[in-house]
């Protein structure tokens, strides 16, 4: 056992790691192995104490999404080598482990799954009963269909690890300090932190908050309420069980998903842990309002197996000799959970050089990762890879304790549910973050969310089966997508944007910060374009549009689920580089109304005496205008490739505007769309998307961006010199263009890429073409294959269907077609 030195041991760190559970432990690893001097790590009682001890241990390759899986990958394969470099036994077992499926919809799911591991260096089979058999001798086969089979997973004592990361951290420098309670944190002016703790303080150039539990008290020291909230998680051990005694070699780790649990050999019992229904799960509220307990370190609650008796008879049917097993030892545990179950893991909007790793429901296998992907991240100034899904500015002022109790329970009780693309999730909803139009539309729509707001996804008829129906083939919205595509190709549709992140930067310094920022040039007075931010590697952070309202005032606009991610980025410029400007987050304040399709301009031009002809309103002009004594920016741009205007208003007058524009083009016919069809629009002009086609593993040039970025303006813009380097190298491969030949199913994304038998790449995104009547992606491909004509093969649900790649776009732009018209050419539509 470790001996606890109650020491500060120093004044001055350049990173305070609070919380000393298997995360925080693993991050001052890393760093202190990356050569950062002056680590330290303050934990309140002693190493492990919290959620970590009591873990089960679970280490798997799987992840249902894409970029977690390289962190699972990481954190096994550190742990494979760990004793070895520490001296430290971690006691680590890799049996493999198998995902039962016992329904015919789940096998779809593995299916699903199987497409998006080809490009990635996991090992994933989908493997059929006579195999799973072979693998767990004691099954139940009767409702067996299939399995999704990871060799390399297994489990490892949480504690041993946790040690031989710490014996690793002092080995190359670190400082693990405890007893020693964190008791106040002040920020000052410099951006540097002021620790406080009974010991003394200690001065930091950056803090980073690990404190599992007490994350939530620890935030609150400084303004910030986490949304997080202890979980009771239990799980059972059994005494020896003579036919797992029996066996030659240790069973793989099963989870059941029907039944809802994960069950594995514990020396020659079994250890089974369930997550019950959102009904009888057990939340610790009392921590969230009057926070934890003083003394908790190391103690349990209170075990209930009669809230898990349902999944205790399931598994005893899977698993029969369960049965005859007496149960030994019952340990009911705290486990933070997020709202969406996902850690938040980065530097945090709003507050200088104050990190988070926090909100781990799964600590022992993200441990290993994070704490690499943080280290990178804090020394080299951008994060190694794209981890979006965990940013900790996801969330924002609307993230309520009701709606992180609410989201919490319907986690942990969907913690084996189906996994379908285009996944809803209704717990908590609606938040108070809502358009002016939601009460207006909520009844004739299937409401989406995004970013705490929710937004029409498709539009209901007579006749439409309504609701939300997810399927891994076209399901309900099919049809009606089409209809509201149709509808802005040949009217006019209108669409309610009002989610977008925006924001008004002015000041003296304002056209010079964004000469710095982005890569295209700043737009003129009155004019908008789009612009993105790259990191200093040249990777994409993120597209923003950019207008200049009036001289040194911009309006910048970019996706919901991208806010704080990019305003946080922004704010960290502004203070590094001493930039003079104001920034002011207008995102709830601001309504946005899309109006697009070839009667927008007749429609709206009844409504103000602006002149809206093609003339007067060029194509990426903005404007202050009224429509129908509204006052509003106009901006001719659409996601949609169509005749369109973006319109940006006070929230309080969405209604009246809405009204008067659908008012107005009765007679053209006007209706609404959402943003399905808006996605179908922008797929078929060759628009790309940040998050699918671009972000921080992709750069610009590759991703076919290089109209955007100029590379030969004066100024020294974030990235320029690393692309110069890669646009010199060449490129090792391409975004391409691919019609598929599908039948009931269409890509989404991540989908692996075939040619001759073998993965070469993967979709970005995809969808049937209401144009082209067929499937459409953009994919990844080596330079080699990138080529017009190539044939190709995309995997979906398991079979691969043919593929090639098109010149794109499949349906040019209105405004293009306007200009090829004017020159007398005939344009494809």
């Amino acid at each position: 056992k470790e001996t606890s030195s109650p020491s500060l041991g120093k004044d001055r760190a350049d990173t305070v790691i609070i919380g000393g559970g298997c995360v925080g432990v693993s991050l001052a690893y890393h760093l202190a192995k990356a050569g950062l001097k002056d680590v330290v790590l303050l934990e309140k009682s002693e190493l492990t104490a919290g959620s970590t001890w009591h873990a089960a241990g679970l280490t798997t390759y799987f992840h249902p999404g894409i970029n977690l899986k390289k962190i699972h990958a990481y954190s096994i394969k550190l742990y494979e080598k760990l004793e070895e470099e520490t001296g430290q036994s971690v006691g680590f077992h890799q049996p493999g482990s198998i995902r039962i499926a016992s329904t015919p919809t789940r096998v779809d799911e593995f299916k699903y799954q199987m497409t998006r591991a080809g490009w990635h260096p996991t090992e994933q089979y989908l493997i059929m009963p006579e195999k799973v058999q072979e693998l767990f001798p004691l099954l139940n086969m009767d409702k067996v269909l299939a399995g999704l089979y990871n060799p390399g997973d297994g489990h490892i004592d949480p504690y041993s690890l946790t040690m031989a990361l710490a014996a690793g951290a002092r080995k190359y420098g670190a400082q693990l300090n405890y007893p020693v309670q964190v008791t106040n944190l002040n920020s000052r002016s410099d951006g540097t932190w002021e620790v406080e703790t009974p010991l003394g303080i200690i001065r930091a150039k950056r803090i980073v908050n690990t404190a599992g539990f007490w994350a939530r008290d620890i935030g609150k020291m400084i303004g910030l309420p986490h949304p997080l909230i202890p979980v009771h998680h239990q799980y059972v051990v059994t005494s020896t069980i003579p036919e797992v005694k029996a066996l030659k070699t240790e069973l793989p780790v099963i989870r059941d998903l029907e039944g809802s649990y994960y069950l594995r050999q514990e020396r020659d019992g079994l250890l089974f842990g369930p997550y019950e229904s959102e009904e009888k799960m057990k939340l610790q509220d009392s921590w969230v309002t009057s926070g934890v307990p003083p003394g908790f370190g190391k103690e349990l609650f209170e075990s209930d197996l009669d809230r898990i008796m349902e999944h205790i008879e399931a598994a005893m049917e899977m698993v029969p000799v369960l049965r005859k097993a007496d149960i030994v030892n019952t340990i009911a545990g705290p486990i933070t959970y997020s709202p969406d179950i996902l850690p938040m893991v980065g530097p945090h909007q709003g507050v200088r050089n104050y990190w988070v790793a926090i909100g781990f429901g799964y600590g022992i296998i993200h441990a290993g990762g994070v704490g690499k992907y943080l280290s990178d991240w804090i020394l080299e100034g951008e994060p190694p890879f794209d981890l979006i899904e965990l940013d900790p500015n996801r969330y924002g002022k609307w993230t309520t304790t009701e709606y992180t109790a609410a989201k919490a329970r319907e986690s942990y009780g969907f913690n084996n549910i189906v996994g379908y693309p285009k996944e809803e999730r209704f717990a908590g909803r609606p938040t108070e973050r809502t358009s002016g139009l939601y009460h207006l539309l909520k009844s004739r729509c299937s409401m989406g969310f995004h970013a705490g707001w929710e937004q029409p996804h498709w539009f209901y008829k007579p006749g439409d089966e309504t609701g939300y129906k997810p399927s891994f083939r076209r399901t309900n919205w099919f049809d009606p997508v089409g209809r509201e595509y149709k509808q802005v190709m040949e009217k006019v549709g209108v669409i309610d944007l009002s989610p977008f992140g925006k924001f008004r930067v002015k000041g003296t310094d304002s056209v010079k910060l964004l000469d710095h920022l982005f890569a295209n040039v700043v737009p003129k007075v009155g004019t908008t374009n789009i612009s993105h931010m790259l990191t200093p590697r040249g990777k994409v952070y993120a597209e923003l549009t950019v207008s200049q309202l009036y001289p040194g005032e911009f309006m910048l606009v970019t996706g919901s689920g991208s806010e704080l991610h990019d305003l946080r980025w922004i704010e960290e410029k502004v203070t590094t580089g001493g930039y003079k400007v104001e920034i002011e987050n207008m995102t709830d304040e601001m309504g946005v109304l899309g109006v697009a399709g070839p009667y927008a301009r007749q429609i709206l031009q009844k409504l103000t005496n602006e002149d809206l002809s093609d003339g007067s309103f060029k194509f990426l002009q903005c404007k202050h205008l009224k429509l129908s004594n509204i006052a509003l920016i106009a901006i001719r741009i659409s996601y949609t490739g169509e005749l369109g205007w973006e319109l940006y208003h006070r929230k309080e007058d969405s209604v009246a505007l809405y009204s008067a524009i659908m008012e107005a083009g009765q007679k053209e016919g006007i209706d609404d769309f959402g943003t399905y069809a808006l996605n179908a629009l922008r797929l078929e002009k060759g628009f790309r998307a940040w998050g699918a086609e671009m972000n921080c593993d992709t750069n610009p040039l590759e991703a076919g961006l290089e109209y955007f970025v100029k590379l030969n303006k004066p100024a020294d813009f974030i990235g320029k010199q690393a692309l110069k380097q890669i646009k010199e190298k060449g490129l090792k491969r391409r975004l391409v263009y691919l019609t598929l030949e599908t039948d009931n199913v269409d890509p989404e994304g991540n989908e692996s890429v075939w040619h001759n038998g073998k993965v070469i790449g993967n979709t970005t995104s995809g969808c049937f073409s209401y144009g082209a009547q067929q499937s459409l992606a953009f994919a990844y491909v080596p330079m080699e294959l990138s080529k017009v004509g190539q044939k190709l093969e995309v995997e979906l649900l398991s079979k691969n269907y043919p593929a090639t790649i098109i010149q794109e776009p499949l349906v040019l732009t209105e405004p293009t077609r306007m200009r090829l018209q004017r020159k007398g050419e005939s344009p494809k539509i």
